[in-house]
């Protein structure tokens, strides 16, 4: 006897700051608050199953070419911790793929790993690169 069951990791979002624009030549700071262990049960020929998955590591596109990859999920400012700068403007989409380890354990049996990771791309956050210009003026008198 066989059966199988498909068991979706979480793709997580990318929070960006500033959120929604951002400067050319400004540090954005890109983090996701969604990493923690996620644990599904699933019952396989009458047999609970508990599946467990757990974020190794985080590859982020900045949507300009250049990707980084971390082992944390990042922080919110001030942390600085994961940061892009942008060289020219437009539209870009920030998108994470999260490398999950995995494992599970059958009607409490014993955690059993599965070998290598999982990678899951979330769905991918749309940011607006501007360029502003300094323009002196004259002060009122």
């Amino acid at each position: 006897m066989s059966e199988s069951k498909d068991v979706v990791f979480p793709g997580l979002h990318v929070k960006v700051q500033p959120a929604g624009r951002t400067l050319v030549n400004l540090d954005t700071i890109v983090y996701t608050e969604d990493s923690k262990v996620s644990t599904t049960t699933v019952t396989l020929l009458g047999f609970p199953v508990v599946v467990e998955a757990t974020a190794m590591s985080y590859r982020w596109s900045f949507g300009d070419g250049p990707t980084v990859t971390t082992t944390s999920p990042g922080k919110p400012y001030p942390a600085k911790e994961i940061t892009h700068k942008y060289m020219k403007r437009g539209g870009v989409k920030v998108s994470l793929t999260t490398n999950y380890s995995a494992r599970f354990n059958v009607a409490g049996t014993g955690w059993q790993y599965i070998a290598g990771t999982v990678p899951i791309t979330g769905p991918a956050t749309p940011l607006q690169v501007r360029e502003a210009v300094p323009v002196l003026v004259d002060p009122p008198r």
